[in-house]
């Protein structure tokens, strides 16, 4: 072995953090432990028969094809009918306009790749999705962080922000935003303030990024248009994934943007891993030409809104005064959040000595704040182990209250 390993380390590297997430479930593996840590879809909502139909008609039709590489951009078929897909939700998109990736998370990474040099700055939300401030984070990005209220990332603070920071002559690169059931608040931003934000980015003259990997899942209230419909002039970044509405396991998500930064997606990508699989590219049109995928899609959404319905019930029922959680319209998440003078770390020790466990809410808070809340997730588990998992977080609540 080389004598000193930590010399020839990338700068990169260094700067890397472990997803406290993945490091967490290590720790909840346990056959008697209730978890509601991680962001996992529902294994009952996976399509096995009627993959394994589409499967065996994808390599019977075009086997070769299929198991050769592909063009870094993606399957031609599935780019188009997610294009027609968009346009027919109101959007401007031609498939110019959109790249496969290899799930979302490297949309997030190319993303920095292609924008981040050591020591610029990014906005985000407080709090945000771990897995994009740690991509972000990787190629030396520092994130700002602006405050939340009921309507997601508060345009007031954010202008203000911005003004601050010019004024200092410094510009971010982008606003990260993820609007729709927002990971780890849940939170939906309204059409009002999602054309705020857009007004401040164009004042100052700042990409969005609008991660939308849940944005289909919707139980109740009105669809919001996406931002990028409402802007309509190239300065939003769509992100959007398979992973929580058809399986994860394809690895499968796309980027919608000018087409002058699709190409630059499409060169950051040919460094990575030239292109996602074709065979997994293949199956997934094949499932939504079938129909298969709407069809699906509703049974996912009745299931995850029964979900989210029982887990609310119970907090209603089990959970001491002063704790008090968001109420999503959809997704897979929402967020609790305990008295000021609780720590959710400590909790967290006496919830896995109750054998339940979740997700502490500072990792998403890029600032070190959110030391009293945590992420709960309520589409993993079944309705049984998820009243049961309550019972247990509440009486770990109520012991260290």
């Amino acid at each position: 072995m080389i004598s000193d390993l930590e010399q020839i380390y990338s700068t990169n590297i260094k700067g890397m953090k472990k997803s406290a997430i993945r490091e967490l479930l290590k720790l909840t593996q346990r056959p008697d432990i209730i978890s509601f840590a991680g962001g996992l879809p529902a294994p009952e909502s996976f399509p096995i028969e009627q993959l394994k139909e589409i499967s065996c008609e994808v390599l019977d039709q075009d086997g070769p094809a299929a198991l050769q590489y592909g063009a870094t951009e993606g399957v031609t078929e599935l780019r188009q009918i997610l294009v027609d897909r968009y346009n027919a939700q109101g959007l401007n998109v031609e498939l110019k306009n959109l790249v496969i990736t290899t799930s979302s998370q490297q949309g997030l990474d190319l993303l920095a790749k292609i924008f981040l040099n050591r020591g610029d700055k990014v906005i985000c939300g407080l709090p945000s999705y771990l897995g994009g401030l740690g991509a972000f984070n990787s190629y030396g990005g520092e994130m700002i962080g602006i405050k939340f209220d009921e309507k997601g990332m508060r345009s007031d603070i954010l202008e203000e922000k911005l003004k601050e920071l010019k004024s200092q002559g410094i510009k971010p690169k982008f606003i990260y935003i993820i609007p729709d059931f927002q990971n780890p608040a849940g939170i939906t931003m309204p059409e009002s303030r999602r054309l705020e934000i857009i007004a401040i980015a164009k004042k100052y003259d700042i990409l969005i990024v609008e991660d939308s990997p849940y944005r289909e899942v919707r139980f109740e209230g009105k669809a919001q248009k996406t931002m990028y419909e409402l802007d309509n002039s190239g300065q939003v970044i769509l992100l959007g994934t398979f992973s929580k509405i058809f399986v994860p396991g394809f690895r499968i998500g796309w980027v919608v943007a000018d087409e002058k930064i699709v190409d630059k997606f499409v060169t950051a990508k040919q460094s990575t891993d030239l292109c996602t699989p074709t065979l997994n590219q293949k199956i997934a049109y094949k499932y939504i030409q079938k129909g298969y995928f709407d069809t699906n899609l509703k049974e996912i959404i009745k299931q995850y809104h029964e979900k989210r319905d029982n887990m609310l019930n119970g907090f209603k029922e089990f959970m001491p005064e002063g704790v008090t959680w968001t109420e999503p319209e959809g997704g897979l998440f929402l967020f609790m959040t305990l008295p000021e003078n609780m720590d959710a770390e400590v909790l967290f020790k006496k919830a896995i000595d109750n054998n339940v466990a979740f997700v502490l809410g500072s990792v998403f808070h890029c600032d070190g704040s959110g030391k009293n809340t945590m992420r709960i997730n309520f589409s993993f588990m079944p309705k049984d182990k998820t009243t049961e998992g309550v019972k247990r977080l509440a009486k770990a609540i109520k012991e260290l209250m």
